[in-house]
């Protein structure tokens, strides 16, 4: 047996190998961000009950919580990037990017977990949006309370304009009127 035909025999199976570790910690980041994305979405529905609740204490929870999960999903993705790179050789591919590169190696799990990082991630954006809402119409509330309260005008002015005179086309700005004449 000639030295070429062992070494071809050899990197066929670490190639594979290699590929199939690959693949695995593919999906395992894949399900790593899921998991991180259903923390934030549930994350996004008690911060929504806390503010219909009026429960100030909860709110600042969730927000320390949101916080810690995305210093969290940051190093995630990092990883996910790092994987990218020995995939492909670039940090910004897609996902459907990688499937394209791995093409025959992607198996059903890995599409399965793609799929639901997706949809975590469409699930998500409409969580944010929503809290984006309630926090508007709850900061425009209070606003409005608080004038009631305080009494004050619908918009903030500056200085009292009411019963003041504007000063006529020629007369003189900005003199000092000397009251004893």
């Amino acid at each position: 047996m000639s030295l070429s035909t062992m070494y071809a025999q050899e990197t066929a199976p670490r190639a594979g190998l290699q590929a199939s570790a690959l693949l695995a910690a593919l999906h395992d980041a894949l399900v790593s961000e899921r998991r991180l994305l259903d923390e934030l979405i549930a994350q996004m529905r008690r911060q929504r009950a806390a503010v219909s609740a009026d429960d100030i204490q909860g709110v600042d929870d969730s927000t320390f919580a949101t916080h810690r999960i995305l210093a969290t999903l940051g190093q995630a993705r990092q990883r996910r990037r790092q994987l990218n790179v020995l995939v492909g050789g670039s940090e910004e591919m897609t996902l459907r990017e990688v499937e394209d590169v791995l093409g025959d190696l992607v198996d059903e799990q890995f599409q399965e977990a793609r799929q639901r990082l997706q949809q975590a991630a469409d699930t998500l954006t409409r969580e944010v949006s929503m809290n984006r809402q309630l926090l508007r119409e709850a900061l425009t509330s209070t606003d409005q309370h608080v004038q009631t309260l305080v009494g004050g005008p619908a918009s903030p002015t500056t200085y009292a304009t009411e019963g003041l005179v504007p000063p006529g086309p020629g007369a003189p700005r900005g003199v000092l009127v000397n009251r004893r004449a």
